[in-house]
């Protein structure tokens, strides 16, 4: 079971966990298992992806002149522009996404580029 604590006791709310009667804590610490994710996909190349859509957002909203909810919806597929067999290829799609956008977009595009380059398509693990 969990109970919270009320906001005047704790600037910060905080969640316990009750260990169920007749069960008792060991005292060693457990062994940490990674996550499904993880174990499918290179744990750095997972935070360089994030880290990426991260600073895509915020090339984004600033491109857009705009709050990260009113981006218009448009999808910057990095493993479709992995895909594609050159840089030129790569900077036309993203141009093509970007044409409603009034601000000048060379920068975004060739950092966007840069940053792309040398990293691993995500692409899902075939099952055994």
């Amino acid at each position: 079971m969990a109970a919270v604590t009320s906001p005047e006791t704790s600037p910060q709310p905080r969640v316990y966990f009750q260990t169920p009667a007749g069960t008792t804590e060991e005292s060693e610490t457990p062994v940490r298992k990674q996550g499904r994710v993880t174990v499918k996909y290179d744990r750095k190349e997972l935070r360089k992806r994030l880290n990426l859509e991260e600073w895509i957002i915020d090339q984004l909203t600033d491109l857009y002149d705009c709050e990260e909810e009113a981006i218009p919806e448009l999808e910057i597929d990095v493993d479709e522009l992995l895909d594609m067999p050159s840089d030129v290829e790569r900077a036309a799609r993203v141009k093509d996404l970007l044409v409603d956008c009034f601000k000048p977009t060379e920068d975004f595009v060739s950092e966007l580029l840069d940053k792309i380059r040398g990293m691993q398509k995500l692409s899902t693990p075939q099952k055994k």
